[in-house]
């Protein structure tokens, strides 16, 4: 038999971003334990619709854990209360009877509200603009074992590959800090030949990048990586630290 629950919900409501936002508080009856949190939102909003009210703004795409644009603050979690799983793989089951759920947008000078739950993350893609890529010349694929990489850097670049640049780091650091994200970008290519052609602006350029766009610095709390919905290890922001190094020592 199907199991359901009772919930209120306390939502960040804000009209755009220089709006003053609050709280608003919703009751839901007969939420089923089975149905995702993104899942249980649209429930929401089909009844705000029918009282003829606004809807709620969240962001959203894959669903599937892979895009991170299900980025809400839950609970005091970046993602909800669940390990592992961004927000559209949390289910309902996590939370209890009667229980309160406060939903809040990312909290980041760097992620500004556009509206209600949805934040402007476009700072990641100028970050990544400003170094995270390679440079190669055009022609035929290379054949994929021309390049011989050992298990170990093959591993560690997979690690720092998986990073889905949700801004779950920025949102549990108290200080707002990519430094993560940006460590996972620079890692991925830093351990990789190919990575070598810019490797001595990159994290310059990417650091200078984040810093600018107003992110905060490094508490080295690893609150980042507890709170990383696919475990990318805060051993990689001393690997971006030293390419830092490298890069001004040779300035």
């Amino acid at each position: 038999m199907e199991k359901t629950i009772h919930i209120t919900l306390k939502i960040w409501r804000q009209k755009g971003p220089q709006a003053k936002g609050a709280f608003e508080t919703y009751q839901l009856n007969d939420i089923s334990t089975d149905s995702s949190f993104l899942e249980m939102l649209d429930i929401l909003n089909e009844k705000l619709i029918s009282e003829k009210k606004e809807t709620i703004v969240f962001d959203h795409d894959c669903r599937e854990g892979i895009c991170g644009m299900c980025s809400l603050y839950i609970n005091g979690h970046p993602h909800g209360p669940d390990e592992d799983v961004t927000t559209c793989q949390l289910h309902m089951r996590k939370f209890k009877d009667g229980e309160t759920i406060i939903v809040e947008p990312w909290r980041s000078r760097g992620f500004p509200v556009i509206k209600d739950l949805m934040v402007d993350r476009s700072a990641f893609d100028k970050i990544i603009q400003a170094g995270g890529f390679v440079s190669v010349t055009t022609g035929g694929v290379p054949d994929a074992n021309a390049i011989p990489i050992s298990k170990e850097k093959a591993d560690e670049a997979m690690d720092a590959a998986s990073c889905i640049g949700c801004g779950a780091c920025v949102a549990a650091c108290k200080n707002g800090s990519a430094m993560l994200f940006v460590a996972a970008k620079v890692s991925q290519l830093a351990l990789l030949p190919q990575g070598k052609i810019e490797a001595s602006r990159r994290a310059k350029a990417m650091v200078t990048k984040m810093d600018e766009l107003g992110f905060g610095n490094c508490t080295n709390t690893g609150a980042c990586e507890s709170e990383c919905p696919k475990n990318v290890s805060i051993s990689h922001i001393a690997r971006l630290n030293r390419e830092f190094l490298k890069a001004k020592l040779k300035d």
